[in-house]
């Protein structure tokens, strides 16, 4: 399959290792000017986890190919969209009249409904997973991260299409577990909840690396990720579809001090954690914004998000 990825950040550059090890053909679009910036290869320490439980190391110098153009008659079949949430639209409008034939995967956060996160794209041409990785770039340039074994995909209460399986095919042959998530909206929804409970502490303290090991401040992220459920609720999701993923937040006085163990001790949760590390970091910003506007919007309280707008508010 020939494969581009859009962009040459954390997600696509992990994910693109992992599908041209497995013999796929991969390219990375990325923006005017800046093949130059990123050069022709990338420095990565990578924990991969796809075939042992406590991962393999991997440390290499991996070429890659950049393109700074896509002409709508291109000849990729899949196109990787992994962006944040807030620049989705603007990379939809991009790729709607320069998708050609290819499946378009959305690889990501998503808040709004998701139909209308795409955009201009047509809904026919769209596969819907996100990615079950992570890591950073050092300040040498390195790509620090951890590659989990499976990867989610979902679907909007339909069976998949044959471009969908096709898909989730690419990324199996690529070694990883498929896990489907049949109310895919919900699940999104519920993630991106998760994100905003655990970010605003991370923001808190500097950043989300600062949490590891920390009971308190995970107990904290996951105390104000429960105080999130009443607005997806009033968003007209049935909380009793994601009953396991809402369970961490509901017993918060348990998990928080399972996960600073295992992110003191366990190199697979460590990394996921310690490579978030850069105060600057505009995503995290973004997710609590727009979780607190719509808990705003739809009049929910929650008096934790709201404490820690100080962190991320607009200057």
């Amino acid at each position: 399959m020939k494969i581009l990825m859009f962009g040459r950040g954390v997600i696509a550059t992990i994910y693109g290792w992992a599908l041209h090890k497995a013999g796929h053909d991969v390219e990375f679009y990325v923006r005017p000017g800046r093949a130059a910036t990123y050069g022709d290869a990338v420095d990565l320490d990578l924990l991969d986890t796809r075939r042992r439980m406590w991962g393999r190391r991997v440390v290499e110098k991996w070429p890659v190919r950049l393109r700074e153009t896509l002409e709508p008659d291109h000849d990729f079949d899949l196109i990787v969209l992994s962006v944040s949430h807030h620049r989705l639209p603007e990379a939809t409008e991009f790729l709607a009249p320069r998708v050609g034939r290819a499946t378009v995967l959305v690889f990501g956060n998503i808040w709004t409904e998701p139909t209308a996160a795409i955009g201009p794209l047509p809904l026919d041409r769209i596969a819907w997973g996100f990615p079950q990785a992570g890591g950073g770039f050092a300040a040498n340039g390195v790509l620090r991260g951890m590659l989990m074994p499976s990867v989610i995909f979902g679907t909007l209460g339909r069976p998949p299409t044959d471009r969908e399986k096709a898909v989730r095919q690419a990324f199996r042959a690529a070694g990883l577990r498929i896990k489907e998530r049949p109310d895919f909206r919900g699940w999104l929804w519920v993630h991106f909840a998760s994100d905003a409970g655990l970010l605003s502490q991370g923001l808190r303290r500097g950043s989300l690396s600062e949490l590891a090991g920390s009971a308190g401040d995970l107990r904290e992220g996951l105390l104000t990720g429960r105080e999130l459920l009443p607005l997806l609720e009033a968003r007209g999701l049935d909380l009793r579809r994601h009953r396991v993923a809402v369970l961490p937040f509901r017993a918060a006085w348990l998990t928080a001090p399972v996960l600073a163990w295992l992110t003191a001790h366990v190199a697979v949760a460590r990394v996921s954690l310690a490579a978030h590390s850069d105060p600057d970091a505009e995503e995290p910003r973004e997710v609590c914004r727009d979780t607190l506007a719509e808990a705003r919007r739809l009049g929910v309280p929650v008096p934790r998000l709201e404490a820690a707008e100080p962190h991320f508010a607009r200057a």
